[in-house]
């Protein structure tokens, strides 16, 4: 990249694609800068999962509760949803060296201040504004795979390798985690993102790339667009995280914001449709091509959101610790790395439909084979069903973005911004609304099974005033009183129903992930099968 990239007068209002890359694929070459690309997006990707992967820590560093915690996720959220909107017209604008240096230097401090901070307020702050800066990270990884990719292979192998280092992130951030923790508790996974930030800043000066065309793509309707739009995403993405966290109808500040939010992008889209050059065309996000795009999108960070909220929140509710499930972990990132490996030769537009195919139904698989879970279920019981979809997640993610991307160009650049918006909303967006519909649906069944249960606990059955003897009978040598002891024996017992409550709640979550899952395949095949049928119609 070169430092004296100026703007040219004559600068058209959207750029031209970037010039293509080599001729053929050098494997050095190649190497290179795909663990650049690797570095950005891990940096990105581990910079809120740590965050997300340890809440007691967090609360232990700044004595918070659950949901004082959970802030620093919604804040970092609230942010990244739609900066990188806003960062895109900014390196368009100025130079894609100038915003990347600026925005990885801002994180390099963000980290230091981390590090330092004790307040939790203050790191409520600094992760709202390291999800502005984080979001360039997500471009970079795409950009410096996509330098050392022939141009008939950018979007296949190269859109796969792209997606790869913010998705194998999230299993292992968990798996850093217990190490980190034995050093110390919040300022050591802020010293790793520290770390990160400086080696992805050492790429950027080191390993050149071919600046993208500058060019004028700010005007003055963008300083009413751009706060509609940062402002109303970044509220609807707060009460996504907390909702079911403070509970949905329980805080009067969730419909405030939820109002206020929607109200902000009601008039983004009053002003989007009556502008010349809109900062997201949103008659052309209405196509159908591009509601199948966003909904494909929103899936895939649905079934993502089984792993964290679903798997990783049933060992949780059994007790069980990160460094409990390592074993696990190292699957799960195995098999998500395998799948972008293994999807990016193939990953080409007629081989789309029979890859989301293969990955619907091992996702589907997978699910059923988990909704059959006891509480004597363990980690290592569960391997083939977690490993089945985590590679079905990793290869449904590549085609979809490969063939909207292309989709997007035969439109014409002009589009990208508004490409940029689904499909890094419906990432941010997906994942939080996956992650707020499989919680709530945790939390009703848990209600629901524990009722049935506790209608069922009678003393009236003699198993159950056994259980309560037995229970009471541990605490026999320091509770002399029988009363005490039943009383105690009534405790344990109410813990046992409430474990098993979840335990019916969390097959009930994936029973939903596979059945959602097996119907959009049976779509698939249909819609599949019409488009033959359509086809030897014409023929």
């Amino acid at each position: 990249m070169s430092d004296t990239d100026q703007p040219r007068p004559e600068a058209p209002a959207t750029p031209p694609a970037p010039p293509p890359g080599p001729d053929r694929i050098v494997p050095g070459h190649l190497l290179v800068y795909a663990l650049a690309s690797l570095t950005f997006g891990l940096t990105q990707g581990l910079g809120n999962n740590l965050v997300a992967a340890n809440l007691q820590a967090v609360q232990a560093t700044f004595g918070a509760t659950t949901n004082e915690a959970v802030w620093l996720t919604a804040a970092y959220s609230s942010t990244s949803i739609t900066a990188s909107i806003l960062l895109w017209k900014l390196r368009t604008q100025f130079g894609l060296r100038l915003v990347a240096k600026v925005s990885l230097i801002f994180m390099v401090v963000l980290s230091l201040a981390h590090v330092v901070v004790t307040e939790l307020g203050a790191a409520v702050i600094l992760r709202a504004v390291a999800g502005f800066a984080g979001a360039m990270l997500n471009t970079l990884a795409f950009l410096y795979v996509l330098e050392a990719m022939p141009a008939k292979h950018k979007l296949t192998t190269g859109i796969a390798l792209g997606l790869a280092g913010s998705q194998i992130a999230v299993p292992l951030a968990r798996l850093v985690s217990p190490s980190l923790l034995d050093i110390g508790l919040w300022p050591q996974l802020n010293l790793l993102e520290l770390a990160l930030s400086l080696l992805s800043l050492a790429w950027v000066y080191m390993l050149p790339i071919t600046p993208p065309p500058r060019a004028k793509v700010f005007d003055r309707v963008d300083a009413i667009s751009l706060p509609l739009l940062i402002v109303g995403m970044g509220l609807i993405a707060v009460v996504l995280s907390l909702g079911r966290y403070y509970w949905w109808t329980e805080a009067p500040w969730l419909g405030v914001c939820l109002a206020l939010g929607i109200g902000l992008l009601t008039l983004l889209v009053l002003v989007e449709l009556n502008r010349e050059r809109p900062l997201v065309n949103l008659r052309w996000l209405s196509s159908r091509d591009m509601i199948l795009f966003g909904g494909s999108m929103f899936f895939a960070r649905f079934v993502l959101s089984e792993q964290t909220t679903g798997t990783i929140g049933f060992f949780q509710n059994l007790g069980l610790l990160n460094e409990h499930m390592t074993g696990m972990l190292w699957v799960v990132f195995a098999a998500t790395f395998a799948g972008f490996i293994l999807v990016a030769p193939i990953n080409k537009p007629e081989n789309r439909a029979a890859i989301h195919m293969v990955a619907l139904a091992l996702i589907a698989i997978g699910a059923f084979m988990e909704s059959r879970a006891t509480n004597l279920t363990r980690p290592q019981d569960v391997l083939l069903a977690q490993a089945l979809v985590a590679f079905g997640g990793a290869i449904f993610l590549p085609p979809a973005v490969g063939w909207s991307f292309a989709h997007t160009l035969r439109w014409g650049i002009q589009h990208l911004t508004s490409f940029f918006a689904v499909f890094l909303a419906s990432q941010t967006l997906g994942g939080l609304l996956g992650s707020a519909a499989l919680g709530t649906l945790v939390t009703v069944r848990e209600k629901f099974h524990s009722n049935q249960i506790v209608e069922s606990l009678t003393l009236a059955d003699p198993v159950v005033a056994q259980r309560i003897q037995q229970y009471g009978g541990t605490y026999a040598r320091v509770l002399g009183d029988p009363a005490l002891r039943s009383a105690e024996g009534s405790a344990l017992l109410a813990q046992v129903a409430t474990r098993e409550s979840y335990v019916l709640a969390y097959n009930d979550l994936f029973l939903v992930v596979g059945i959602v899952s097996a119907l959009l395949l049976v779509g698939l095949i249909i819609n599949q099968l019409v488009i033959r049928h359509s086809r030897e119609q014409t023929a």
